[in-house]
């Protein structure tokens, strides 16, 4: 995540409202004569911890960082792409140039679907220069490309076409997510029924925030965490701070998740979650100790599992 600027945006798409639900599940029994709605997978925390350990690995092979235009976030890239590649998508390497180096974004788009009606989701691939970013944000990118994985494992078809991205120097002002915004005609804009953006979900001190910009995406992540009975909050710590400004200023509904950074956890908040109140959620936020051992397990798996939730629910 950037750092600084107050705020955090988010505006949203369509979504899994209760109306879906059957049974108190996204899998229930549909209505007679209306096709079965697809289940979400689980998402197996152990694959998206094994690419933060990819991540790590690259990120100490190449000057401990993954930063903007530097050697480890190409790799970075690479890794990322070639795990889609072998999984069926078509994927895309859109080039830009930010403080005189080379940036790179990676979209993946899933073929099929309705494409004009996409959900997209993304998360930022650099980190800073001071460490490898496994929180901040190895968690959302690994969760994104594993959601991904799935979909092919899973031949998922769902009605809306699916589209997953990688930006390259959002912490230098979400540069690359903003040239991808500003690089779509506004035909292609207003294709996207919604983009869902996750930047850091697995703080060591986790709080579970949900973006509140648009109804309906909120509504979906909501449902998925009263599920497991674990209470949310909105998200206000990141406001404007992440990939997702960039598409709630061009108008595309947006949506995501968020588990802390530098803001510390309330007696409150600690009474809810679990963890330590008095604490930053994540004290590794933006620092050399932001590696593979700066992650919560559980945020990280709850988490990715929504991350599935939303893209199957909203997709149907």
């Amino acid at each position: 995540m950037k750092l600084s600027v107050p705020g955090r945006v988010t505006a949203t798409a369509v979504v899994v409202t209760a109306s879906l639900l059957a049974g108190g599940s996204i899998a229930g029994a549909a209505p007679a004569g209306q096709p079965a709605v697809a289940a979400a997978p689980d998402i197996p925390v152990a694959n998206v911890k094994a690419h933060l350990t990819q991540l790590q690995s690259i990120a100490t092979a190449n000057g401990g960082n993954r930063a903007h235009g530097r050697t480890g976030y190409k790799a970075s890239l690479d890794y990322v792409k070639a795990k889609l590649d072998a999984a069926g998508f078509t994927t895309t390497v859109q080039q830009f140039t930010s403080s005189g180096r080379t940036g790179y974004n990676l979209v993946a788009d899933w073929p099929g679907g309705d494409t004009n009606q996409v959900i997209m989701s993304g998360s930022h691939l650099d980190s800073v220069t001071a460490g490898a970013g496994i929180n901040d944000n190895g968690s959302g990118s690994a969760a994104v490309l594993e959601t991904a994985l799935a979909v092919s494992r899973a031949g998922y078809q769902p009605t809306k076409h699916l589209r997953f991205a990688w930006w390259g120097a959002e912490e230098l002002g979400m540069v690359g997510s903003r040239y991808y915004v500003n690089s779509l005609s506004t035909a292609n804009r207003s294709r996207i029924s919604g983009y869902l953006n996750f930047d850091m979900i697995g703080s060591p001190n986790p709080g579970y925030f949900v973006y509140d910009d648009d109804p309906a995406i909120e509504k979906t992540f909501k449902e998925y965490y009263a599920g497991l009975g674990v209470p949310t909050e909105i998200e206000t710590e990141g406001d404007g701070r992440s990939d997702h400004a960039p598409f709630k200023n061009a108008g595309v509904p947006v949506g995501g998740l968020f588990s802390g950074a530098d803001y510390v956890k309330t007696a409150a908040q600690a009474a809810k979650w679990g963890g330590t109140s008095g604490l930053a959620f994540d004290r590794c936020y933006h620092s050399s100790c932001d590696t593979s051992a700066n992650i919560n397990d559980t945020a990280l798996d709850r988490n990715s599992d929504a991350v599935a939730y939303a893209v199957w629910g909203l997709s149907q």
